[in-house]
């Protein structure tokens, strides 16, 4: 028999599967508590234009795919037209069959366009563009009016601590949107320092956002901590950073200081230095985020801008990154233990982009669960080159098979585009799909809402009663079940 492509039951094998889904998880709403989107855009309520605008640009995923197809670069983030780089992208979507972007592609286009009649191809592109075109010019499908027909309550978007929060500002005072956008504190700049001139400048600009003097580095932590504050004043109960590997080396106060000094003199550090001055601040900041009861998150193991003829010409985050191989577990072990043994370690997710290491992960938040708070060390949700169906099952079989999967917070988009919500819906497809197959051989019971109650947990409850949010205004759901 064959199965239509993208119908009500994708992924859906079973019908104990079918009846989670549709019945527990398909109408939750959507806490999306990591990405990248733009705070001025919700703020502004931005109008796209055209679907190149709100679908390509920023999305590395699809330029790498369209790199990998001998598309000339102009064409991804050159001076072509906007039609021009959709009519490239859709000659890309037929070659991406069995990659994520296939599926993510032709659910984004039924979810919010109504469209799952047709495959995007060279042939239905210019049918597809001037449909989505027309309704992005309508108020329904401004960034706004998107994000609440995908039902999404909360968006946590990454921030530095100089930025000032304005957009932020401006959403919270708006009554009239019932999405909460809340700032999270990404403080990796604070710890860049290969080259010194730049994290000079980056200090200059940290010591205006704070109003202090910094002159050394008990001024620097002061001035972090007085952006740590103004970030939780303004509804942020995140931190997060994105490091190859967790920094844990051994530090003393004055050898922090020394490498600050020697910073602020425009000379680099040796490798022993750079790592104890990047042990000592990170600490530091863990340490605020545990003392204001926040939750931090760490995104570790990815090789960034290995590219570095394309680094210089378009800059970061632009698709060349890739899978790393460092060593992650004696470093996390210590860094965790540090915290954990002054009662410094605040709620805290981890995410790894190595598969290898998803036992390690899996295992190393049972080490400091601590019974305070259900699923106080979580192993996020699979993330970058993960989330994808095998890279999905094999994070929620590790976590299952070490931890428990039950307190588990759920899904996240990790993205720069407006589009992106239906990847919560493929997560869910996936995990009821996990959960209906083994009810259906009999490996957990055959009881709907005992599973059905679970689903609904990890796929949204877990993750509202977890984060400690400020007040929510009017919209989602309120009650457990």
């Amino acid at each position: 028999m064959n199965t239509p492509f993208l119908h009500d039951e994708f992924l859906l094998e079973t019908e104990q599967a079918k009846e989670l889904y549709h019945t527990y998880a398909e109408d939750l709403p959507i806490i999306d508590y990591h990405c990248h989107l733009s705070p001025r855009d919700i703020a502004e309520n931005r109008q796209f234009s055209n679907l190149t605008q709100i679908w390509l640009e920023g999305d590395h995923y699809k330029w790498r795919a369209m790199r990998t197809c001998g598309i000339e670069e102009r064409f991804i983030t050159g001076n072509a037209s906007d039609w021009e780089k959709f009519e490239k992208w859709a000659s890309t979507v037929p070659k991406t069959l069995r990659n994520p972007l296939y599926h993510w592609t032709h659910m984004e286009l039924k979810q919010p366009f109504g469209i799952a009649d047709r495959l995007l191809n060279p042939s239905t592109a210019r049918d597809i563009w001037d449909e989505c075109n027309e309704k992005l010019a309508t108020p329904e499908f401004s960034v706004r009016g998107i994000q609440q027909r995908m039902n999404v309550e909360v968006v946590c978007t990454t921030d530095d601590p100089v930025d000032g929060l304005e957009f932020h500002n401006l959403i919270s005072k708006d009554a009239s949107f019932p999405v909460h956008v809340y700032p999270a504190f990404r403080g990796d700049k604070a710890m860049t320092i290969a080259d010194p001139a730049a994290f000079v400048q980056y200090v200059e600009r940290l010591s205006a956002a704070a109003d202090v003097h910094i002159s050394n580095y008990a001024e620097f932590l002061e001035a972090l901590g007085k952006r740590h504050d103004y970030f939780h004043e303004n509804g942020c109960r995140l931190a997060d950073h994105g490091l190859e590997t967790i920094y844990a080396e051994d530090f003393t106060g004055s050898q922090a200081s020394a490498a600050f000094e020697k910073l602020m003199a425009l000379k680099e550090l040796d490798v022993t230095e750079a790592l104890r001055f990047k042990s000592a601040v990170l600490y530091e900041l863990a340490v605020m985020d545990a003392r204001k009861g926040w939750v931090q998150q760490f995104h570790l193991g990815a090789l960034r801008n290995n590219n570095t003829r394309m680094m210089n010409t378009l800059g970061p985050d632009t698709g060349f990154d890739s899978i790393g191989d460092l060593e992650v577990g004696r470093a996390l072990a210590k860094f965790l233990n540090r915290l954990d043994a002054k009662n410094n370690l605040a709620k805290t997710i981890l995410y790894n982009v190595n598969p290898s290491d998803n036992e390690l992960f899996a295992t190393m938040i049972g080490n400091f669960q601590d019974g305070s708070v259900a699923g106080k060390m979580q192993y996020g949700s699979a993330w970058w080159f993960l989330d994808q169906i095998d890279g999905m099952t094999r994070q929620l079989e590790a976590l299952s098979n070490m931890g428990l999967l039950s307190q588990f917070i759920g899904m996240i988009t990790d993205s720069r585009s407006f589009l992106s919500y239906p990847r919560h819906e493929y997560f869910r497809r996936l995990l009821c799909n996990i959960l209906g197959n083994e009810m259906h051989r009999g490996l957990i019971p055959n009881d709907m809402k005992l599973v059905g109650g679970m689903v609904r947990d990890v796929c949204y409850y877990n993750a509202q009663r977890y984060f400690n949010f400020p007040s929510q205004r009017g919209k989602g759901a309120t009650e457990g079940r």
